[in-house]
């Protein structure tokens, strides 16, 4: 899941990515409300980490203007601005979440993961596909109840079918969502880590739509 971080304060933005990056995300940051503002409608991210008091403009205003051109992207605010009535006017300009600073990093987690889940009308947090269990929670992937090793990269890509599970994805879909802008993709980077998925999870787990892209299918030992 790709996340944008809108966020001036150096040391929390280089804590965030990182520890986004260890839980799954892939993570575009930005420093400033401005460049914040225009990078969404430059990549298809899942949700948006946005701090409020940011140069160039504020976190509400950049807020208040994607919900005026009907972006519906779920949005959490973190901020300093801890009153009531600034919570409360978050909420109405358009945040789908809010937290104030000092945060832990398990609660930006676990708040980002239900937004997402929202997003995509799923309930529950354990995603299930023929044989293989994905828990976002624990970070883990389970086969016929057997965690399976997954790196980085593949973890990304299997979160990716999981939550578009009746979806054929584009090659260019999946490496917009599976890479950020930092990121030197290899031109056969892809095939490899589904071809590294296929091996631990079934040869027909991902399924090749020529012409088009992949999709979930079955493993090989499920009906």
């Amino acid at each position: 899941m790709r996340i944008l971080l809108i966020e001036d304060d150096n040391l929390i933005g280089e804590g965030l990515k990182i520890g986004l990056t260890k839980s799954g995300f892939s993570v575009d940051w930005f420093r400033d409300g401005k460049t914040g503002l225009n990078a969404l409608e430059a990549a298809p991210y899942d949700a948006v980490v946005l701090d409020l008091t940011l140069p160039k403009m504020d976190g509400l205003e950049v807020l208040q203007q994607w919900r005026k051109a009907n972006q519906d992207i779920p949005v959490l605010i973190l901020t300093a601005r801890d009153t009531l009535d600034e919570r409360i006017t978050g909420l109405q300009r358009g945040a789908d979440d809010y937290l104030c600073k000092p945060f832990a990093l398990a609660e930006v987690v676990a708040r980002l993961q239900a937004l997402i889940r929202r997003r995509y009308g799923q309930t529950n947090p354990i995603i299930e596909h023929s044989l293989v269990k994905f828990d976002p929670n624990q970070h883990k992937v389970f086969l016929r109840d057997q965690e399976i090793s997954l790196t980085t990269r593949e973890y990304n890509l299997l979160a990716l079918f999981m939550h578009n599970k009746e979806r054929v994805l584009t090659r260019s879909a999946i490496e917009e969502k599976l890479y950020t802008w930092d990121d030197e993709v290899n031109s056969n980077a892809l095939e490899v880590h589904i071809y590294n998925l296929r091996q631990k999870l079934g040869k027909q787990f991902i399924r090749t739509v020529h012409g088009v892209g992949y999709t979930l299918g079955k493993n090989d030992e499920a009906d």
